[in-house]
């Protein structure tokens, strides 16, 4: 083969590979905001599909997919929105899977406020304790059930910072509006192991399982985009970051 020829080829499979790639509009619940920039990362690497990415409060994503916002898929905090949608026919049949555990951790940015036991929380010695909405975001109802369980609820109750979803709860947190919350542990997790100030990762018995599904939207049925990264979030290397994050894949 000649060098043009060669160079004719790699320039029309160069060509190919532009046009089968695609952009595909992602909403991503707050929570899973570190692990699906990295695994969008890997993703357009590999396929050449690019995954653009909204994060926020799953319910409000519900709302705005409802009123026809133009989400090919979603990844949320919870399971119901994703069967929701499925069940009123916003989502295409089938495509609905778990594909993260999330873990709930009580967190401080200060180091020592926050035990390895949660004891703080009955000794109750802060003004002001962060979680988020409990309507809106799963991990702020799976707080509310902890603290139940804990026989703290109402003694709490009038020290509650309310966030919009968990990443304004890690900020209210973080820059110390707050001095400890109820964050998802994938947000202060560096290399396995919270990276900085204090925490106590909830024992799983004390709320329920806090299992996140992802769907295909109608708007996805025939991207090829959507497919793919669909497919890659089941592939073992997302997988696998989203295991670094703290969750269970």
């Amino acid at each position: 083969m000649s060098r043009f020829a060669f160079f004719t080829l790699a320039i029309l499979a160069a060509l190919a590979s532009v046009a089968r790639a695609g952009e595909v509009a992602v909403a991503v619940a707050s929570n899973f905001m570190a692990p699906m920039q990295a695994i969008a990362r890997d993703f357009e690497k590999e396929t050449g599909h690019k995954a653009v990415l909204a994060f926020g409060a799953t319910g409000n994503f519900y709302a705005q997919i409802r009123s026809g916002a133009p989400f090919m898929l979603l990844l949320a905090a919870d399971q119901a929105t994703a069967a929701r949608l499925e069940k009123e026919g916003l989502s295409v049949a089938g495509s609905r899977y778990t594909y993260a555990t999330g873990r709930l951790v009580l967190w401080s940015a200060q180091p020592g406020l926050v035990d390895d036991k949660g004891e703080v929380l009955a000794r109750g010695d802060f003004r002001h304790i962060a979680l988020a909405n409990p309507t809106l975001a799963p991990y702020g109802a799976a707080a509310v059930e902890t603290l139940t369980r804990l026989n703290l609820l109402e003694r709490l109750r009038p020290r509650f910072v309310l966030g919009e979803n968990i990443s304004q709860t890690f900020q209210f947190v973080a820059t110390g509006n707050a001095p400890l919350g109820f964050v998802a542990l994938s947000q202060v997790t560096v290399d396995g192991r919270i990276g900085r100030g204090s925490g106590w990762v909830v024992p799983a018995a004390l709320h329920a399982p806090i299992r996140q599904d992802a769907v295909v939207l109608t708007r996805g049925k025939d991207s090829a985009a959507a497919a793919a990264l669909a497919a890659f979030l089941r592939g073992e290397r997302a997988r696998a970051i989203i295991r670094s994050f703290g969750y269970e894949a």
